[in-house]
């Protein structure tokens, strides 16, 4: 299958595009190398004969056509997206020219060809978002996100990726578009550009610098391991029924601070402090506007319609992360210098 990925060279776009090439999949890798994509996530499979990278903008709508023409794609996987909440507080624009006119670009261009080729049955745009989108729950465990929960954002961020979702349907609605979407709860695992919680912990303790947690450390994610969720996406691209969409989840809740104890539990064993131990590093700050409290999905309709199922626990997957990061300075070590890494985002009201 040819496969067109937006953003395969971010955290969980590349972990889908060296997924897809190992499946014996042809992947055309769109990306614009942004702050938070790198490269060498997937030079694990750069040199293979199925891969195919190209540095593009997706707000940069004329270029789009001649990749779609050229390279004839059966799938496109839409991935490309401005990802951290924090930033979108302190920029939100740049989250509404890629988020929102980025997936517009991609979708027209996406229709353009579809009807080019006489509106194929197998074609399918795969648009991959979040979970932030339907907003906050309430600390009532039986409550879950499903895909009939309303949509409520509450930051930039998540308000963009909501606006990317109504147009996504919105294009099938009207035009025909055949879509599937998907809807994931927290990613973690190797690769993740360390501004998000997990890796900024494992870092900062390797530093022996201040662990930060937002306000009281009480906020709920649903955990899922990146390596999963790339599972699921190709299984939803191969598997899904057009107009629908999949909440992908693993039904692993956890406060911040019990996965920064968690963290710091792991690399007591794995390396440890000459002093003391990783959670005497624990700071709480103030906490983030409008910080989400709870957000839990419920995963029933993929595990239950297309048979997916997550590979091991939580803390398995989380020592496996933590043991990449220990064993991966080369691919980390670059990227502190970046600008806004090691320093708090999101502080602006």
């Amino acid at each position: 299958m040819n496969i067109l990925i937006t953003g395969g060279a971010g955290f969980i776009g590349s972990a889908v595009v060296r997924l897809a090439i190992t499946r014996g999949h042809r992947v055309v890798n769109l990306d614009a190398l942004t702050y938070a994509a790198s490269l060498e996530s997937l030079a694990s499979i750069s040199e293979h004969p199925n891969y195919t990278f190209l540095k593009m903008n997706i707000r940069d709508r004329e270029s789009l056509d001649p990749v779609f023409s050229k390279h004839k794609p059966d799938v496109v996987m839409h991935l490309a997206a401005e990802s951290h909440v924090d930033r979108s507080i302190d920029r939100p624009s740049e989250f509404v020219e890629t988020n929102i006119t980025g997936t517009f670009n991609i979708l027209e261009a996406s229709r353009k060809y579809w009807q080019k080729q006489g509106y194929p049955d197998k074609f399918r745009f795969h648009h991959i978002s979040t979970d932030e989108v339907f907003g906050s729950l309430p600390r009532d465990p039986d409550t879950r996100f499903t895909e009939q929960t309303p949509y409520d954002p509450r930051s930039p961020y998540s308000a963009s990726k909501a606006s990317s979702d109504h147009l996504v349907r919105a294009w099938h609605e009207t035009y025909g578009l055949p879509v599937i979407l998907t809807n994931c709860s927290n990613n973690f695992g190797p690769y993740q550009f360390p501004e998000k919680l997990i890796p900024v912990v494992i870092l900062n303790a390797i530093f022996e610098k201040p662990l930060p947690i937002y306000g009281n450390g009480k906020n709920i994610r649903d955990w899922l391991y990146v390596d999963d969720h790339a599972n699921a996406l190709l299984l939803a691209m191969e598997k899904g029924k057009s107009g629908r969409s999949y909440n992908i989840g693993n039904e692993n809740e956890r406060t911040n601070l019990e996965v920064v104890n968690t963290v710091c539990s792991i690399l007591d064993r794995l390396h440890p402090r000459e002093k003391g131990q990783y959670a005497d590093l624990i700071t709480f700050v103030t906490d983030r506007p409008g910080h989400d409290a709870r957000y839990a999905i419920d995963p029933s309709r993929i595990r239950d319609e297309l048979g997916w199922q997550p590979s091991v626990t939580f803390e398995q997957n989380l020592e496996k992360t933590v043991q990449w990061y220990l064993d991966n300075q080369d691919w980390w070590q670059p990227l502190l210098n970046l600008p806004g890494v090691g320093q708090r985002q999101g502080t602006k009201s």
